[in-house]
Formats: structure tokens, C-alpha cells, sequence
């Protein structure tokens, strides 16, 4: 049996509370998919939101004059920066600080794949999945890294993958550098404990975005038959908690890596 997907809504209406008034929230690659939900789900809590993209610049505008004109305190800008270059972070960082002081919230949620079993994969594909999600993440919390030591219930939320956890057939490069989140994040929140800034990792598992979407179709029936709860994440669903993490009500957890799969890994 194959559970009906109701489509994930994009609300954007005033929430009762604005628990994020006040908090500065970074996304890296927010021009889309799941890192769009998330800028706009902090948007929506009241957040100001840096829309980071590296060449997406008119999806970029658009998520950021969504949030901008919903009827909500979020306000949002986008900003543009490779998370592979230092250069291009490091200007990032001094536009930030310009326009609205230090970050509250790192996202880290950049990531790229390139399957291919490991037998014919390259070692230009390695590099580049490795370079984008690993060294990225590296990349941009060591360029924000002073701001969120400092601030007061800081917040480092790194996207991982359930593929980090169980590994997948042609994903041997994705699989490692999504696995190499989860030291990262266990190693950062050690490091910041005294600060009062948490550091934790979401690991989702098979979410509906435009790449999950462009599977064919038996191919997704037969992934969902592996999900107890018979279903795809929505990205609303991600975007949520990350929006808790974010929140101060979170302040005491820090170090985990929080799953959200539906159940695949039981």
C-alpha cells in the first residue's frame, strides 16, 4: 500500500507568537529546495534572514522578498557567496556584519551530489561533493565562527542525510561527507559549550524536492515501501525543526543528531 502525499504547504501566515524577533539566521544555498523552507519557515518565526546562493540570484530575490513581504516581523536579503571559496566567504561575512551586525544562526545546509557507483566514480567527482557539503560547511562556520561564539544562545543547525548513517549505492562521495557532519557537529558543541551556543545535525531522510520529485515514479513507490510511515518528508516538515533549534527553547540540546525519516533506519 502507498500512502497519498498531501502536498507541503508554503505558509506564510503571522504565527500566534515571534519567537525568532530579533535573531539573525543565515542559510547557505537557500535559493531552493529544502534550504528555501527553512529561510522562510525563519522568516515566518520573525527572524531577519541572510538568503545565501551561490548563482541562483533571481530565485534568491524571490525567497527573500517573500519572506520580506509576508505579514510577519521576518525581514530577509540575499547574499551571494560560493562556499567553496574563502575569498567569496569572507566578503560574505564583512556584507552580513554591514547590514544587520553578527549572526545569530548558522544553517549549514549547502550540499550538492554527484552519484556514481564507486567503481567509475572520478576523483573530480569526489572532490566536488566533498568540497561543496564537507569543506563548505568547514568554510562557512569558521567564517562566522566569532559571531556565534559570542552571541548570547547562539545556534549552529548543519543539514546532514540518513545516507550518512546507512550509506546508498552510488553515493559513496555524498555518503561520506554527510557522515563527516556528524563528528563536526559533536566536536563544535564540546568546543562552544561554555559559550552557551549549541551545535546540532539534522538528518532527513528521502524528502520531496525537485530532485526526489525527478525520480520516476515506480522508483519512488518502491522507496516509500521502505518507509514505515509509507511517505516522503515535506520540506515544511525539515523546516520546522530546524525553526525549534533556532528557537531559545532549544538551548539545551546540543550535540545531536536529530533523525527525521519517517522510520527507515528502525
Amino acid at each position: 500500500m502507498t500512502a497519498q502525499l498531501a502536498e507541503p504547504q508554503e505558509a506564510v501566515d503571522r504565527p500566534d507568537r515571534q519567537p525568532l524577533a530579533g535573531r539573525t539566521c543565515l542559510v547557505t544555498g537557500a535559493s531552493r529546495g529544502i534550504g528555501r523552507g527553512i529561510a522562510r519557515e525563519l522568516g515566518r518565526y520573525g527572524a531577519t534572514v541572510i538568503v545565501n546562493y551561490r548563482s541562483s540570484e533571481e530565485a534568491a530575490q524571490e525567497v527573500a522578498d517573500t519572506i520580506t513581504d509576508a505579514d510577519t516581523e521576518g525581514t530577509a536579503y540575499p547574499v551571494q557567496a560560493d562556499v567553496t571559496d574563502h575569498g567569496e566567504l569572507t566578503t560574505m561575512r564583512e556584507t552580513v556584519r554591514d547590514m544587520v551586525g553578527p549572526i545569530d544562526v548558522l544553517v549549514n545546509n549547502a550540499g550538492i551530489t554527484s552519484d556514481c557507483t564507486f567503481a567509475n566514480m572520478t576523483p573530480e567527482e569526489w572532490h566536488r561533493v566533498i568540497d561543496v557539503s564537507l569543506h563548505g560547511t568547514f568554510n562557512c562556520t569558521k567564517a562566522f565562527y566569532d559571531d556565534l561564539e559570542t552571541v548570547d544562545d547562539g545556534r549552529i543547525i548543519t543539514i546532514s542525510s540518513v545516507i550518512g548513517k546507512q550509506g546508498n549505492v552510488g553515493q559513496a562521495n555524498y555518503a561520506a561527507a554527510k557522515s563527516g557532519l556528524f563528528g563536526f557537529t559533536r566536536s563544535l558543541a564540546l568546543e562552544l559549550a561554555d559559550s552557551g551556543t549549541t551545535a546540532n545535525c539534522i538528518a532527513p531522510g528521502f524528502t520531496r524536492t525537485e530532485m526526489v520529485e525527478a525520480i520516476p515514479d515506480h522508483i519512488q513507490d518502491d522507496l516509500r515501501s521502505e518507509i514505515p510511515l509509507e511517505r516522503f518528508a515535506s520540506i515544511d516538515e525539515i523546516a520546522g525543526l530546524v525553526r525549534y533549534l533556532a528557537s531559545e527553547e532549544s538551548g539545551y540540546i546540543t550535540g545531536e543528531v536529530i533523525d527525521i525519516n519517517g522510520g527507515i533506519d528502525l
